[in-house]
């Protein structure tokens, strides 16, 4: 062995082995011959995601991931996205690409400058199958900023001009496939012969990309169909328009010339408008609802939006009262266990179904109840004393995870419901070809409110995060299309905000945690937002559920 070798540890394999230094991971992953269920896309270094290309210089922890990983995923997807602005770079040079939002289980893209028609959906999907076909390399180059500004400025660029102009940096990264230089805000794969799957289809006058399966990678995901979360987004995207704020850059503009409060004022009134005209429809129905059903993932604002709905329904001359789901969790000993062996909190089954039904009927047959409570720290039901009724011209506000799931009031008759299905969907993107993750939004708040408010760490929320995730995929999102309406709790001011918040928590995560990956991703996802002071948000907004100073009782 040469003294000047590098051991590193393998933890696919659990072997040690010594390595010449500027070894790259794909000559180690090959030589230990590294097996996982589908290609490798990347690996974990010392807990810090890297791309395949990279050499090691020092003694490393390894471990290879594929696209079953979050982060193999991500940059498969990122590697495909580059492969679609080439494809639509080289065919129609004038066109302008817009990667949207994520949609039915794939991205909503849109071209500018093209009048769109079938014929383009065709020749595009050919054009990205010849450059995977041509296994072309994605390369990396570190530039001089000023150059690289230069590039994005002549190609057409400027919402990456914007993003960056500011930043202060010296030097920064820019990848390249062929003559074509783009940056997607984080790793890619290798080449574009890593992408084996992948569809464009015509989509809402624009086009959808559809990606691999996230439990088998040799098929696509199933495409679910999302009306209303699509017209949603669209609503969002007026917002935006109006607002003349709808990626970063733009963002980060208005913060510079001391506009920030600005941006607060006229988001907040537009939550307060659609909040407003949800409450009209509720209250000019006929027949006129008595259950309004509220739903939404982790971390929406369901808790704060039904309360701002409760303000307007009064407006309306209704006299709402609310009931949350969380009070009818079944005692611990009966909450069912994930496959893990974890209590599965996110389960209908978690949820005594028939006493809520009994007690949701009472009300509606004009008897009064008994409101149970639940301790979270005991594990059990118990009532304090505090009854119910339901009058007639009282309405009931129900916010629970599943209550847009028909099993969970099976007794009740859908005619006197109305349901509500709020989420954060993220309505600015980074730039006109990486759209921001609504769970990351959501996750964001989360690690917030559970440093603030329930003594969680950073560390603990973001491990506990993927199980959260696993149940509103299984338990939520299959009945969001169930909603009479949707609401977007997102603000559009809202993570230049939560940056100074949540950067010191992520902080705090040690390099020796498997998380310690998470973090960095996230802190370098805060970084592109200048800091937007809190001190004009009303105490009413969705937003202080999460850093404090709500002038709700919860």
């Amino acid at each position: 062995m040469d003294m000047r070798d590098i051991e590193i540890y393998c933890e696919n394999t659990s072997k040690f082995k010594s390595y010449p230094l500027g070894t790259t991971l794909m000559d180690i992953a090959n030589d230990m011959n590294v097996k996982t269920e589908f290609p490798i896309c990347g690996a974990f270094v010392n807990n810090k995601v890297r791309e395949l290309s990279f050499d090691i210089v020092k003694p490393k922890n390894i471990r290879f991931i594929d696209y079953s990983h979050p982060d193999g995923q991500r940059m498969y997807i990122r590697s495909l996205f580059f492969v679609l602005y080439a494809a639509v770079k080289d065919l129609y040079p004038n066109a302008k690409l817009k990667i949207d939002h994520a949609i039915s289980r794939g991205y909503y893209c849109e071209l500018e400058n093209l009048e769109f028609n079938d014929n383009y959906i065709s020749e595009i999907k050919a054009r990205m199958q010849e450059l995977i076909a041509s296994d072309m390399p994605f390369v990396r180059q570190g530039k001089q900023l000023s150059r690289i500004l230069e590039e994005y400025n002549q190609n057409g660029l400027e919402d990456k001009v914007r993003l960056y102009a500011d930043s202060g940096w010296l030097y920064a990264y820019i990848y390249y496939l062929g003559d074509k230089g783009n940056y997607f805000h984080g790793h890619l794969l290798p080449s574009t012969g890593y992408i084996q799957n992948f569809d464009v289809e015509r989509f809402n006058g624009g086009m959808l990309l559809r990606l691999p399966s996230n439990q088998d990678f040799r098929r696509l995901r199933d495409y679910v169909h999302q009306q209303k979360l699509f017209e949603i987004f669209r609503e969002h995207k007026e917002w935006a328009e109006i607002l003349d704020v709808y990626d970063i850059g733009k963002l980060n503009s208005f913060v510079k010339q001391n506009k920030g409060g600005d941006i607060i004022k006229i988001s907040e009134a537009l939550h307060e408008k659609k909040i407003a005209g949800i409450a009209s429809t509720i209250a000019e129905r006929n027949p006129r609802p008595k259950l309004v059903l509220i739903a939404g993932p982790s971390s929406s604002g369901k808790t704060t939006f039904s309360k701002r709905l409760a303000v307007q329904l009064s407006v309306c001359g209704l006299k709402p009262k609310m009931l949350s789901v969380d009070n009818y969790f079944v005692d611990r000993k009966h909450t069912p266990l994930d496959e893990d062996g974890n209590y599965d909190f996110e389960a209908l089954e978690a949820i005594d179904v028939d006493f809520l039904n009994k007690q949701l009927l009472a009300l509606i047959n004009g008897e009064t109840i008994e409101v149970p409570k639940f301790s979270f720290t005991e594990g059990n039901r118990f009532f304090d004393g505090e009854l119910m009724d339901l009058l007639d011209d009282q309405i009931l506000i129900v916010e629970g995870i599943h209550s847009l799931n028909p099993e969970m009031i099976p007794l009740i008759d859908p005619a006197i419901t109305y349901r509500i299905f709020i989420s954060a969907l993220t309505s600015i993107s980074i730039d006109d070809l990486n759209p921001i993750s609504t769970t990351d939004n959501r996750l964001i708040r989360r690690m917030i409110r559970d440093a603030k408010y329930r003594g969680y760490s950073a560390l603990e929320t973001i491990r506990r995060w993927p199980s959260v995730r696993k149940g509103e995929e299984k338990n939520i999102f299959p009945h969001q299309e169930n909603a009479d309406v949707m609401f977007n709790s997102a603000m559009i001011y809202e993570l230049g905000v939560l940056k100074k918040y949540v950067e010191p928590l992520l902080k705090t995560i040690p390099e020796n945690q498997p998380e310690f990956a998470e973090a960095l991703r996230l802190l370098k996802f805060t970084g592109y937002f200048k800091t937007i002071d809190d001190t004009e948000i009303p105490p009413t907004s969705l937003i202080r559920e999460f850093l404090g100073g709500s002038s709700f009782r919860y």
